[in-house]
């Protein structure tokens, strides 16, 4: 199938279902940290540039889910300041394919199985993006 790049938190539970999903349909990935990749302005904004910016933050980090963060407030270049200093605030995961270059943010299943093909179907409509339950934590710096 696809081989892609997997930029990801590690230890959270919503990325390695998402990566389980991948994997299952074919898929073979290089796992990378978002925490720590060495971002610039570029390469992530050939990632969020696409999305309306309120779509480029992770809605489960700490920030965002007390308010103090306010991603429909930002524009661009606040936001991507924000989101290269705070790598947590980045929606996950981002994806490329090693084929063809293009790239992905997020993991709504039907737009990644449109992307990349999943194979089969989700036994459910929800969304495999971010935690399973709000006990899940994905989004903390642990």
């Amino acid at each position: 199938m696809t081989h892609l790049v997997f930029f990801e938190k590690p230890g959270c539970g919503g990325n390695a279902r998402q990566r389980a999903a991948l994997e299952a349909a074919g898929h073979t990935l290089e796992r990378r940290n978002l925490l720590t990749a060495h971002w610039t302005s570029e390469s992530l904004l050939a990632f969020l540039a696409p999305l309306p910016v309120p779509d480029w933050f992770n809605r489960a980090a700490p920030r965002v889910k007390s308010g103090e963060v306010q991603p429909d407030a930002l524009d661009a270049e606040a936001a991507l300041a924000l989101l290269l200093q705070e790598p947590l605030l980045i929606r996950r995961p981002l994806m490329q394919r090693t084929d063809n270059r293009t790239r992905h943010v997020g993991f709504e299943a039907a737009a990644v199985d449109a992307w990349v093909g999943l194979g089969t179907k989700p036994a459910s409509t929800r969304t495999l993006e971010g935690c399973a339950s709000p006990t899940e934590r994905c989004a903390s710096h642990d």
